[in-house]
């Protein structure tokens, strides 16, 4: 069995609830230097769901760009 490395990191969560993209930013967690899988503690999960579920006032607004995908791709290397 291989050792894992986890280092502690502060991530950026991403969540789709309700036809809705949410970033909760600067959350701690343990991530697998290997694989880039993130782990979080019981006190952070909890947190993340107050955080979503009391609907607290987002510290910013961003606008993204939605892509739908398509195996069809031309010139695609």
């Amino acid at each position: 069995m291989e050792n894992e490395t986890l280092v502690e990191k502060r991530v950026t969560y991403t969540l789709s609830l309700n036809d809705q993209l949410i970033l909760i930013e600067n959350v701690p967690a343990r991530v697998n230097e290997e694989t880039g899988e993130q782990f979080f503690s019981p006190a952070t999960v909890e947190c993340l769901q107050q955080t979503v579920l009391h609907n607290q006032e987002p510290h910013h607004f961003i606008q993204i760009p939605v892509y739908s995908y398509s195996e069809n791709l031309n010139n695609v290397a």
